[in-house]
């Protein structure tokens, strides 16, 4: 299975994904804004399948830490989610950075099949 950074600042929905991943078999690491995801990433080495990420964060937003996650880890998988339209219409010019945006709210059921599509389907950016 895959390990799995999760980047999201509201508790109960970053332990609602982390344990809809963990059903899977997947290794979930969490964080609670970008810049400490962006951090972990890098002492890391990057040595995460999949970076799912919430849009709107203080400190570093999702669309901030999949700028500067993608050119650093060519092949890290990176889905973001977002409760609001217009967090969703930004992201829409991150499609080569990008595999897909989960519009919250979603039930464990989306959520588990967005990350298996994601991991499936692979990173875009070979590296």
């Amino acid at each position: 299975m895959a390990r799995v950074l999760i980047a999201e600042d509201d508790e109960p929905v970053r332990i609602f994904v982390r344990r809809a991943l963990e059903i899977d078999g997947h290794v979930v690491v969490e964080t609670r804004d970008g810049a400490e995801a962006l951090e972990l990433l890098e002492r890391e080495n990057g040595a995460f399948d999949l970076l799912l990420t919430d849009i709107r964060m203080p400190l570093m937003d999702g669309i901030a830490l999949a700028l500067a996650a993608a050119p650093q880890f060519p092949n890290l998988i990176i889905l973001l989610m977002t409760g609001y339209a217009d967090q969703r219409e930004r992201a829409h010019g991150l499609d080569a950075l990008i595999h897909d945006v989960v519009t919250k709210p979603f039930s464990l059921a989306d959520i588990r099949a967005k990350v298996a599509e994601a991991l499936a389907a692979g990173p875009k950016r070979p590296g």
